[in-house]
């Protein structure tokens, strides 16, 4: 009977073990993950912002920012760089890791369907999700072998702030279907398959808030009460990272050519970029 006790203490010592083992294991797995996908984000956000040499100046806030035109006739000049600020320091966001399925992300290409280059500079693309996200992680999970019906984001943020990284960065993630992006330097959109539209997934880094609970299951049109400041510091404290000018952080509204998108909603360009220029100045 003693040798029974002791024995099943044994066990349970092992069992212990092996758990605080794999515990182990997987939070360095999980650390790793994380660690690799804000390398990645990084990288891919902080790629030069270059000018093509068709490239005429009008828009006079990379007028302003240029030192001289001839150094972007070149296609070889950096528009800004940003350094981070103690606020940035300060702030400290929680971020998990989350896989999806593979059919819902794929690669990002060099060329479109006519063998041109494709060689756009990163934008942001800013979404809200329909219902929890939650809801959205367990539809991004879910295989979708038809081109038209994938879907996901690269990030996503939480009520509570909390950042879900969903896709590698140099992924391309299929956030927005029929779209461009304006700018300065005309409407830049990337044709990749030949059977559905044009499209800016192929340059941008698509990021979702999650939908504050008055907002679910409403119509776009209808009101709700916005998105929390937690919301807020995490959009910002993620592209702090990057060297993304403001004028190429927009929303799924703005380059949605459909007319069926008016997401994010509700969001505050004021508030947003009064924190984010706190989290980071031009170098």
């Amino acid at each position: 009977m003693l040798k029974g006790a002791v024995n099943e203490m044994v066990s349970d010592n092992y069992n212990t073990a092996i758990v605080k083992a794999m515990s182990y294991f997987l939070s360095r797995q999980l650390l790793i993950i994380l660690l690799a996908a804000i390398t990645s984000i990084t990288i891919f956000l902080n790629r030069p912002y270059r000018l093509s040499t068709q490239t005429k100046l009008v828009n006079s806030v990379i007028e302003q920012a240029s030192p001289a035109k001839s150094e972007f006739e070149d296609s070889s000049a950096v528009l800004a760089t940003y350094k981070t600020t103690a606020a940035f320091e300060q702030y400290k966001p929680k971020y998990v890791a989350a896989t999806i399925d593979p059919s819902n992300y794929g690669d990002r290409y060099s060329v479109d369907v006519y063998g041109n280059p494709a060689n756009n500079q990163p934008i942001v693309v800013l979404h809200e999700t329909t219902a929890s996200a939650r809801s959205a992680i367990n539809t991004f999970r879910t295989p979708n072998y038809r081109d038209s019906d994938q879907v996901s984001y690269h990030a996503l943020i939480a009520l509570d702030g909390t950042i879900v990284y969903l896709v590698p960065a140099e992924k391309r993630a299929f956030g927005a279907g029929n779209s461009a992006f304006k700018s300065s330097l005309g409407t830049e959109t990337v044709k990749t398959n030949p059977d559905l539209p044009s499209s800016v997934n192929n340059f941008a880094y698509h990021i979702s808030l999650e939908t504050p609970l008055d907002g679910r299951g409403k119509s776009n049109h209808q009101y709700h009460s916005g998105y929390t400041d937690s919301q807020y510091k995490s959009l910002a404290w993620l592209l702090a990272l990057s060297n993304i000018p403001d004028e190429r952080i927009t929303t799924h509204k703005a380059v949605d050519r459909s007319g069926n998108r008016s997401d994010p909603r509700s969001f505050n360009f004021d508030k947003f970029f009064q924190i984010l220029h706190a989290y980071r100045q031009q170098a």
